[in-house]
């Protein structure tokens, strides 16, 4: 049988990666890759970031990659991507929008995930904002684009006080439930409204010509 906190983070994970799933298939099929490609891109947001985690906490194998669930509900977001695009496609970037909702929900399962296997407060939080950036980077990677994390906005930070949320509420022991509906509330409202308000985080200027380093 399983533990509350494991099925509760079990379950993250799923959520987490099929919106994931869906905002990487969208995005590929915006760049116009065959199914295949659309496909890979799906899987390897949904999944990456969790296989980075698990195999950093040592659960060999990967959960993405040893439990057929995660496949199935790739499997679903792609079909679904590609069956309801022009619905999909309708919300106001959709990318976005599914990214900024896998990033809360994938902070929340890391953090809780690194802290079930009694590592320290520090890698849980770490551990959860790896779990959330992960897969984006490799899929900006994958779709030439330049990874989100490494530009100005409010992303990996919103990810690790999503995630330090999760762990403040570990420590003092408040209700699991409650603690994860308010780390991704709080994750996803700082990664909405740091695009809506355009949010940045500080940058620094090329002393020779005072502009921003590039």
């Amino acid at each position: 049988m399983f533990s509350q906190p494991q099925t509760i983070y079990a379950f993250l994970d799923l959520v987490g990666t099929f919106v994931f799933a869906l905002s990487g298939a969208v995005a590929a099929r915006q760049k116009g890759l065959d199914i295949f490609g659309i496909f890979s891109i799906a899987f390897t947001v949904a999944c990456g970031g969790g296989i980075i985690r698990d195999l950093c906490i040592g659960a060999i194998p990967p959960a993405g990659l040893a439990n057929g669930l995660y496949l199935t509900t790739v499997f679903a977001a792609t079909v679904l991507s590609l069956g309801f695009y022009r619905f999909v496609n309708f919300l106001n970037q959709p990318v976005l929008l599914f990214d900024a909702l896998g990033l809360s929900v994938f902070a929340v399962s890391g953090a809780r995930k690194a802290i079930s296997y009694e590592h320290s407060f520090q890698v849980a939080i770490l551990l959860g904002t790896v779990t959330a950036v992960g897969g984006g980077v490799l899929r900006d990677i994958l779709l030439a684009r330049v990874p989100v994390i490494l530009k100005k906005e409010i992303y990996a930070s919103a990810a690790m006080v999503g995630a330090a949320i999760v762990v403040a509420g570990h420590f003092f022991k408040f209700p699991i439930e409650v603690v994860s509906a308010v780390a991704i509330v709080v994750c996803f409202g700082l990664r909405f409204l740091g695009l809506h308000f355009h949010w940045n985080l500080p940058s620094f200027k090329n002393k020779d010509t005072g502009k921003e380093e590039p």
